[in-house]
């Protein structure tokens, strides 16, 4: 729709101003109360009514001038503890210790933009447009607690959307099938039997036993699993030991699993909780596994992802339509096409020229503030094009 295109544009300062505004004040999981204002300030503004959700969060709705469908677009809000290195910029976070370093602050800003756009054009929506700004991405709680607080419900489709530096600015993409893996925590707690460093024989070495444990777990990997089907174990953090000639009594390993299929990630986990116990059980020692299930793997729809598709094609060109490979990152999107039909899109915001090419988590990360243009009227068509189809 060529009106909404001149609406994004229309708005694109505001956006810009907004996205600037919330990069300047990070406010981490569960913790978005000046954003959810902020965000509610703009809905009251413009007239789409809302309620909050607990602890932050806010889903709109704005209903269309004709019966029909609903469809629900979803943006995240929280940032990251992550130190913010760039210089020389004029929105640089205030927060010492917090950043945007993911684009959440670009997702708000043009989510809110689409409901600019799409309530100038309200008596040509046949439906209902839900708007769910939703808290607590990254620690893959806020998708949850929204859909238990009724996100979902009555939806008939949703869709949503990343900033990805991995992709030049003025692309998108949003391919069939999965796109985002899994992502569950584990711990491990190894237990021995501490005592002095020359004595070895009167111990049972913890250290030992989380090492073995490293060393052998990829082969749950390499032999246990279909190697068609990707799987990712990281073992990321190794707490061992208290001195140099004490042998350690307690070991405590920490990681992460990342897989596209729910079959697979019972088989690891299963695999994770075996390869413990017995490596301690060989060395004489115990061990407690924690396996916390993160997100779901995000697995677009067919039918959406081929209509996601044409709206990029159709409203910024063919050369804009990529096919970004599948990810092993998590993305909590996942719960709210649980049990409803929806797609997860990515648009570029890459660009040497303006320093955003740096990866996702980066203290460096920053977005080219013209992808969020491509973002904002993505949203838009999207759900305007899905209810009048």
């Amino acid at each position: 729709m060529k009106e909404l295109k001149e609406l994004v544009q229309k708005y694109k300062k505001e956006m810009i101003d907004f996205r600037r505004d919330l990069h300047q004040h990070p406010e981490l999981q569960f913790e978005e109360f000046r954003t959810t204002e902020k965000v509610a300030e703009t809905l009251d503004k413009i007239g789409i009514p809302y309620r909050k959700t607990e602890p932050t969060g806010i889903i709109a709705e704005l209903v269309g001038g004709q019966p029909g469908k609903t469809v629900a677009l979803r943006a995240d809000m929280d940032a990251l503890p992550v130190q913010e290195l760039s210089e020389g910029i004029s929105y640089k976070s205030l927060e010492d210790g917090k950043m945007h370093a993911c684009g959440h602050d670009a997702h708000t800003a043009m989510l809110l933009t689409a409901a600019k756009a799409l309530k100038e054009v309200q008596p040509k929506i046949k439906g209902t447009v839900r708007f769910i700004f939703q808290p607590s991405e990254e620690n893959a709680q806020g998708a949850k607690a929204m859909v238990a607080q009724g996100a979902v419900e009555g939806v008939d489709d949703v869709f949503g959307m990343h900033i990805w530096s991995q992709m030049l600015s003025g692309t998108a993409s949003c391919v069939v099938g999965s796109s985002f893996a899994s992502a569950d925590i584990f711990s491990i707690d190894f237990k021995g039997r501490g005592g002095h460093g020359a004595m070895p024989d009167a111990c049972i070495d913890a250290a030992v036993m989380a090492s073995s444990f490293v060393m052998n777990v990829q082969t749950v990997v390499s032999r246990e699993t279909n190697p068609l089907d990707p799987v990712v174990v990281t073992v990321g953090k190794m707490d061992v030991g208290t001195r140099f000639n004490v042998i350690a009594e307690n070991a405590r390993l920490e990681g992460t699993v990342r897989c596209f299929s729910i079959e697979t990630r019972d088989r690891v986990e299963k695999a994770l909780k075996r390869y413990a116990e017995q490596t301690a059980a060989m060395y004489g020692g115990t061990a407690v596994i924690d396996y916390d299930h993160g997100t779901i793997p995000v697995v677009n729809d067919e039918e959406d992802a081929l209509f996601a598709q044409s709206i990029i094609a159709e409203n910024f060109g063919e050369a804009a339509l990529i096919q970004e490979p599948p990810t092993t990152g998590g993305e909590d999107f996942s719960y709210f096409t649980e049990n409803t039909p929806g797609c997860f899109a990515l648009v570029g915001c890459g660009n040497p020229e303006k320093d955003t090419q740096w990866a996702h988590h980066h203290g460096r990360f920053n977005v080219d503030e013209d992808a969020m243009e491509i973002g904002a009227e993505l949203y838009a068509q999207y759900a305007f094009e899905y209810l009048n189809k």
